[in-house]
């Protein structure tokens, strides 16, 4: 319980990510506490490097913990020309080294130089090897942000330079419904706005821009001449930051907007009779204005590698968008391309990725003959064919469900989990 309070303290700005600030509260004690952890031969992590995608609060995170140290830091940050800044670097360590314990906080290190995959071992990444090197033994703790890893040489974060590597994801769950809940009560919102239907909503994206959405969404109530912030507010702000929907688009004419709700709601009838609450959010509203829609999936991580039946869910639902408007309208999708090759993919993994029809499939050391290719190709086609037939049967037996989707989309644009399950519970189901 006191270690709990500790961490809270120490993190306080930082909301959820409780696994990561476990680990770094541990670090914060032996900084804190050196003599009981020197009685049992513990040796303090050399360094530690945050890495993730943009957006996902490394920086704050890692500023956190400096603020919670008491040492002295000296920020590294690329903000001079190379010459000058490998001589940065050299210094902000001998300053450190002098004035230990202290810290060399490296942020976005992996925009010290302008190297890619192949070309990784730039001047400004070879000084950073030796200075580490150079303040070994001397209380000089280095910690790092960066973004993307593989723009570093791995020489620089193995073990022994940064002993520890913590990969820092989007926020899911919980951790997203606290920094939705966080960020909206900095606005004026009405009262009946779920936190945790809003996060599920946003799955996906980074804190940055869940504080994006909700301040775009201030932003349109009040040019509406709102008092409040409503829920119609929250859907127009995230197509418009995560999905990239104009914010002021040509209206479409009645009947494309109803084809691509049917297309969007074959895709999220089929998601949720397989999966229920596996959509996030369903809209008319396309990518960048274009005449599709968008179906967004709540990604379980861990359950998506692991269960070949989740992706076999996945397929079936990429193909129900087609599926829906070939029952509806009796002709072919012209709109379902994308979602065909994204079915091939998946499915082609299950031919040849995971041996799931024999390992006399499998492609091995890119050896693949002719009659391979073609045994390969005829299952994944008829694989596809399969699902996509079992597709329609389920369309067709829950049509009813079908065509309140498709109505609901087409009158209110767009439509979270919450509003789907609502809609699941007015019309009968067949399995």
């Amino acid at each position: 319980m006191e270690q709990k309070k500790q961490i809270e303290k120490d993190f306080e700005k930082v909301i959820g990510y409780e696994p990561i600030k476990l680990v770094l509260e541990k670090i914060l004690d032996m900084i804190r506490n050196r003599e009981k952890y020197d009685k049992l031969g513990a040796k303090l992590p050399s360094g530690i490097l945050l890495s993730g995608n943009p957006g996902t609060g490394k920086t704050l995170i890692a500023n956190s913990f400096i603020q919670a140290s008491k040492l002295p830091v000296y920020l590294v940050r690329k903000d001079k020309p190379d010459g000058d800044f490998v001589n940065f670097i050299k210094q902000s360590f001998e300053d450190a080294k002098a004035n230990a314990p202290s810290i060399v906080f490296l942020d976005d290190m992996d925009k010290f130089a302008n190297e890619d995959d192949f070309h990784c071992d730039a001047e400004e990444y070879v000084t950073i090897q030796s200075c580490i090197d150079n303040v070994k033994g001397f209380d000089v703790f280095v910690l790092a942000t960066a973004n993307n890893t593989k723009k570093l040489p791995e020489s620089l974060y193995r073990s022994g330079r940064f002993d520890k590597e913590i990969i820092v994801r989007a926020p899911k769950g919980k951790d997203a419904a606290k920094i939705v809940e966080y960020y909206m009560s900095q606005k004026k919102f009405v009262s009946n706005i779920d936190s945790e239907e809003i996060a599920k909503m946003l799955d996906g994206g980074s804190c940055a821009e869940l504080e994006t959405v909700i301040n775009e969404a201030a932003v349109l109530a009040g040019f509406a001449g709102k008092e409040k912030i409503e829920k119609e507010d929250l859907l127009r702000a995230a197509m418009c930051v995560i999905f990239g929907a104009h914010e002021i688009a040509e209206k479409k004419p009645t009947e494309i907007i109803k084809r691509i709700a049917y297309h969007e709601a074959g895709h999220t009838v089929v998601a949720e009779l397989l999966e229920p609450e596996s959509i996030s959010i369903v809209s008319v509203l396309g990518h960048g204005g274009l005449t599709q829609g968008v179906t967004a999936y709540y990604q379980d991580d861990d359950y998506y590698f692991s269960s070949i039946e989740y992706m076999k869910n996945r397929v079936k639902s990429l193909l129900a968008g087609k599926a829906a408007t070939e029952i509806v309208y009796g002709e072919v999708d012209v709109g379902a391309n994308n979602d065909i090759h994204r079915a091939m993919d998946i499915t082609e993994r299950f031919v040849d990725n995971y041996c799931g029809f024999g390992f006399n499939n499998f492609e091995f050391r890119n050896h693949s003959s002719n009659d391979l290719m073609a045994r390969k190709e005829m299952l994944i086609f008829n694989e596809l064919e399969k699902y996509y037939q079992e597709v329609k049967k389920m369309l067709i037996l829950n049509r009813e469900f079908l065509d309140k989707v498709a109505k609901q989309l087409a009158e209110k644009e767009t439509l979270t989990c919450k509003d789907i399950t609502q809609l699941k519970k007015t019309c009968k189901i067949v399995k």
